[in-house]
């Protein structure tokens, strides 16, 4: 037998969801006509779901499989799914996002990077920040020779109003230590993501 687990903050539940119809009244519409009665209530719980980064730490999720290691090649972990959301619009962006490390001791288990990605994901973002925010964790939680991070994603504001381009993807890359300074590692980890 199917049961839903929810657990999302009663009372912020109820306070967005106060706006949210108000919100809905603005537009013009009825927020007691069927189709619209529990609309508040779902859109306060997805809000909720689409920022819990706000409340994850990246580097304790970093630390929590820390390992000790003499492995000093890179470490890829490439085409993770990215789902953000835009904080000029509160429009969703999604992409993929491709981090790489190169162990100075120590490693993570390599779901923790994705669960990385995750947490920044999940606030409201600009992709360029969410960027930088995942290479600064890995810097930080690690201490490893280098780190880079390229993400590509389609961004929805751009694709259902303003400009109207569909079919476009912007793409930010952010690089520390030997990513920077070495041409030759940083070429490979931009030929392997592709």
């Amino acid at each position: 037998m199917y049961r839903r687990e929810d657990n999302y903050d009663e009372r912020l539940t109820a306070e967005i969801a106060g706006h949210v119809k108000e919100i809905l009244r603005l537009l013009g519409e009825d927020p007691e006509r069927e189709g619209l009665v529990k609309t508040p209530e779902r859109v306060a719980k997805s809000l909720q779901f689409l920022t819990k980064g706000y409340e994850e730490d990246g580097v304790g999720i970093v630390q929590s499989a820390m390992f000790d290691e003499k492995y000093q090649q890179m470490v890829l972990v490439k085409d993770i799914e990215l789902y953000s959301t835009c904080e000029h619009h509160m429009l969703p962006f999604t992409g993929k996002c491709h981090v790489a490390y190169i162990p100075d001791g120590k490693i993570t288990g390599l779901s923790k990077i994705a669960r990385v990605v995750e947490t920044f994901a999940r606030r409201l973002q600009v992709q360029e920040r969410l960027t930088v925010q995942i290479r600064d964790c890995i810097e930080d939680a690690l201490s490893p020779l280098g780190v880079a991070v390229v993400i590509e994603a389609t961004h929805s504001c751009m694709q259902l109003r303003g400009v109207e381009k569909s079919n476009s993807i912007t793409t930010t890359s952010a690089f520390s230590g030997v990513f920077l300074s070495d041409a030759r590692t940083r070429n490979e980890f931009l030929n392997l993501i592709k």
